[in-house]
């Protein structure tokens, strides 16, 4: 009780300055407007009188990610209600192209009183965690109501774990509200436990990243914008770029240019309110730089740097280049990397700098089958980036790798959908 009385305590002082950040407005960033009053628990009621099932996935990634499991509950029980919160604009602004499948609303702060509101209004049969989304005062407050709470897709760094340790009166107040928890890996399984979660609340049910339904209309959307960059000239993908990323990312395709001159490079960053500094950073660099987001057809053959500026067109981008590196992995430990599944999912040969924590089993795996290069520098990266471009049979054979280990280890959707309703 004194550990979440202290809690909310410092989360009033921080409160201010993380609004602020919320509500801030950025060129290219979508707007929470007037639904701000759902953060603080002032929840829109639902049309229908059932309990729905509420998804929290914080923002975009998450939300994609969970995007496969929802369809397939719905193709299986048509009739179920699903809320889908979203801590983010931008995450709302993902979870809204999913239609009438979900209801979005946005997450409550936690605060006790927020949460009691949002629970009011909602009724929900129980809360599924996307990943590990862990607030004490919603987990309290959701426990105390009597919904069931379950973590899906879960995953504990060894980063996290020992971090964890060290204050474990606080998360020993956190997973003692957990009913279940859906761990991506073993060794993620074995971290919970060793935090002293229950071993019967454990299960290992694979990672749905793994279930990729890559959209046919992604597929020919890629193609056809590949034939607009040039069919013939090699092109590469720099995805989900960081602040002090985005330099080493140029550098790398500024020495590139001079091996292969007719190169292009995509750059997309993850956040969407830093395109517009990213373009003027490209620009910085003396390169001929074309917005996705404003299409120059007369010129795009002539581009060298091909900025992805659009939300929710990874896979179509991905798709129109030959290699992919993946960015959150070359700045340190700031990040931890990011899903290197979606490139293996179009059967592309993948890069990677040496930070890939978040996930460490996905990638050392794809290093052992020789699938996945890891890069330390931006030297390194242009360097590999030759070699890849210089073997195309290599190029071509890393990606069918990748493309192999993706496919042989699906089916975790079905296992988690099985796992959440039989638990209930």
């Amino acid at each position: 009780m004194l550990i979440r009385w202290l809690y909310t305590l410092l989360l009033t002082l921080a409160s201010p300055f993380l609004l602020f950040s919320l509500y801030k407005k950025k060129a290219g960033k979508p707007c929470v407007g007037k639904r701000w009053k759902e953060h603080f628990g002032f929840t829109p009621k639902l049309q229908s009188k059932c309990q729905p099932i509420w998804i929290h996935a914080v923002s975009v990634g998450e939300t994609i990610a969970v995007t496969p499991l929802i369809k397939q509950l719905k193709q299986r029980y048509p009739d179920t209600e699903i809320v889908i919160t979203t801590t983010t604009a931008t995450g709302a602004e993902q979870a809204s192209k999913l239609g009438d499948l979900v209801t979005h609303r946005y997450m409550p702060l936690d605060f006790p009183f927020a949460v009691k509101g949002f629970l009011s209004a909602i009724n929900p049969c129980q809360l599924i965690i996307m990943e590990t989304e862990l607030w004490p005062n919603t987990l309290h407050t959701v426990a105390q109501q009597g919904v069931p709470i379950k973590v899906i897709n879960a995953r504990l760094s060894e980063r996290s774990c020992q971090r964890y340790a060290k204050v474990q009166s606080i998360f020993n107040q956190l997973s003692r509200h957990l009913d279940l928890v859906l761990c991506q890996f073993q060794e993620d399984a074995e971290r919970f436990v060793r935090l002293g979660v229950d071993a019967s609340k454990v299960l290992v049910t694979g990672s749905i990243k793994f279930d990729i339904n890559v959209d046919p209309h992604a597929i020919s959307m890629g193609n056809q914008l590949r034939e607009s960059l040039g069919s013939k000239r090699p092109i590469w993908i720099a995805s989900s770029t960081h602040t002090g990323e985005d330099e080493q990312v140029l550098q790398a395709h500024k020495a590139l240019l001079e091996h292969s001159p007719d190169a292009l490079l995509i750059l997309v960053p993850r956040h969407p309110e830093r395109f517009n500094s990213v373009f003027d950073l490209c620009n910085q660099f003396g390169f001929v730089t074309q917005r996705r987001s404003l299409p120059d057809f007369a010129h795009i053959g002539s581009a060298q740097v091909y900025l992805g500026d659009t939300m929710g067109e990874m896979l179509t981008l991905i798709q129109a280049a030959d290699i992919c590196f993946m960015g959150g992995s070359l700045i340190g430990d700031k990040v931890g990397g990011h899903n290197v599944l979606e490139p293996a999912a179009l059967a592309k040969p993948i890069l990677s700098g040496p930070s890939y924590y978040n996930f460490l089993e996905v990638v050392n795996k794809l290093k052992d089958l020789k699938a996945i290069t890891i890069t330390a520098s931006h030297e390194e990266l242009s360097q590999q980036l030759r070699s890849l471009l210089d073997h195309p049979q290599n190029m071509h054979q890393q990606g069918q790798t990748a493309y192999h280990y993706m496919s042989e280890n699906k089916g975790a959707i079905k296992t988690t959908i099985d796992n959440i309703l039989s638990a209930d």
